[in-house]
């Protein structure tokens, strides 16, 4: 997740003023069934309104399409002459879509903001920028560990008054206790996402018969019949090893449960536990298909998230691959193809492994770094309705912003899911690895992602990959 999170989304970002998760691992209650069900019903609605939408950047037809009409609704001070920086690990559409969003934070208050593209895992980049005396003033993190390590690193600064109002206002307590340590509130959980979809080539489908699955055991069988069709069936963005940890990750909620998922993100459990070996066993059946995948293993290892997204819909019928895996964010990566989501890009929910099919969120919070007037005005900013709506209306985002009208999303699709996501309260699974020290479940080449790639090269080793996890796992946990 990493967060909403799409750490590595090509592109590149030119100019002044241009423009992928919390705090501490969160056990939910026993209404976690409630947000279950809420996001089953989203993705489910979802997949039936893909059929009645045009492209993600169109209004759906029987829609006025986007309410871009509402004014302004928080107040903002004069800025004029002071520079802001703000750093993320968005690239490509995604920092375009943000870029807008911090160009209305210009106009409104007369700063200058630069975007500070950042590298995973971000806090080790963030500290090369303070120890050089040079931090951004907001930052926002991908991953609940960077929150929790800037905070113990004494980086992030408290959100102030103003920035804390909208968050009372706009907010559910769930994603405010996010953002806080130790019950201080430091972050604004500004985008959210889904990260239990899996987005299809229509035509692929089509050409080979196949219907979308709704267990694991019936997506096995849809790769083996996209394979014999010539088609290969799942394209996995290896190369990015956070990508891995969400296959993983919902493979694991949904057969080994939320408790057991809870206790394995604060390692109360050892990686070494059958429940690992259960899950990793069942992904092998599907990455220990070289026929199965894009490229085969080799392939996949060499495949990065937004070339996973656009080779699946590229190609007509006969595409790189039939399926790929990933969050509501993979959107925004099909409107750089020619597909259009709703006709040629469909998606459905994560087939269920055990009883019930899995439900993996995830989210980016900003943090301030300096205590300039200019750091809290832009929290508080994200924290109002209106910057939700500036991003909101471009796709392939959603907001935590339970004030945010559904009209300001551009298509039925991310209508339902914003709708379901708001629906689901505080009653939420978040992100596994981004729950981990940055260490185990964030850092590029190392830990979890590296572990998980290695797996990838040789799904046979379940009991190796087991011992690998649990040795970093225990390295970064200190337990």
């Amino acid at each position: 997740m990493h967060g909403t999170n799409t750490r590595t989304t090509t592109g590149a970002t030119t100019g002044t003023t241009t423009g992928a998760s919390g705090t501490r691992a969160r056990t939910p209650g026993t209404k976690a069934r409630t947000r279950a069900a809420a996001w089953a019903a989203l993705a489910a609605t979802a997949a039936l309104a893909l059929s009645a939408c045009g492209s993600d950047k169109e209004p759906a037809k029987g829609t006025d399409g986007p309410d871009t009409s509402a004014g302004p609704a928080v107040a903002l001070p004069r800025l004029d002459g002071e520079k802001l920086e703000v750093a993320a690990v968005w690239t490509g559409p995604e920092q375009a879509n943000f870029t807008k969003v911090l160009k209305e934070f210009e106009q409104r208050t007369g700063a200058t903001v630069t975007f500070v593209p950042a590298q995973d895992p971000i806090v080790t980049f963030l500290g090369s920028k303070i120890a050089g005396g040079a931090p951004p003033d907001v930052a926002l993190l991908p991953q609940v560990g960077a929150l929790v390590s800037a905070v113990k690193n004494k980086w992030a600064q408290p959100v102030g008054a103003e920035a804390q109002a909208q968050l009372d206002k706009n907010y559910s307590n769930g994603w405010k206790s996010l953002g806080a340590v130790d019950g201080t509130q430091y972050g604004v959980y500004y985008k959210a996402a889904n990260k239990s979809l899996i987005w299809y080539n229509a035509k692929a489908f089509e050409a080979a018969g196949v219907t979308p699955p709704k267990t694991w055991k019936d997506l096995v069988t849809a790769a083996d019949t996209l394979s014999a069709s010539g088609t290969p069936a799942v394209s996995v963005a290896g190369a990015d090893g956070w990508t891995l940890t969400d296959w993983f990750e919902n493979v694991y909620l949904s057969q080994a449960g939320p408790e057991k998922y809870d206790q394995l993100a604060k390692h109360q459990i050892k990686w070494t536990d059958d429940s690992v070996k259960q899950a990793l066993t069942s992904l092998a059946e599907l990455f220990g298909r070289k026929d199965f995948l894009a490229g085969g293993q080799s392939g996949a290892l060499s495949t990065e998230f937004p070339k996973s997204v656009t080779q699946t819909f590229t190609g007509g019928d006969r595409p790189a691959a039939a399926m790929v895996y990933e969050g509501d964010f993979v959107a925004v990566n099909i409107a750089q193809t020619e597909a259009k989501v709703g006709e040629d890009a469909l998606v459905f929910p994560f087939p269920a492994v055990g009883s019930k099919a899995p439900v993996v969120s995830g989210g980016d919070v900003a943090v301030a770094l300096k205590p300039s007037k200019g750091a809290q005005a832009l929290l508080t900013f994200l924290a109002s309705t209106d910057a939700a709506r500036v991003h909101a209306r471009e796709g392939g985002f959603l907001s935590p912003n339970k004030t945010l009208e559904l009209s300001a999303y551009p298509n039925d699709i991310q209508r339902d899911m914003a709708k379901a996501l708001i629906a689901a309260g505080d009653d939420f699974r978040f992100d596994m690895s981004d729950q981990a020290p940055a260490a185990f479940g964030g850092t590029p080449g190392a830990g979890e992602w590296k572990a998980l790639q290695d797996f990838l090269a040789n799904p046979s080793d379940v009991a190796g990959a087991q011992a690998k996890l649990e040795a970093d796992a225990a390295k970064a946990y200190g337990n």
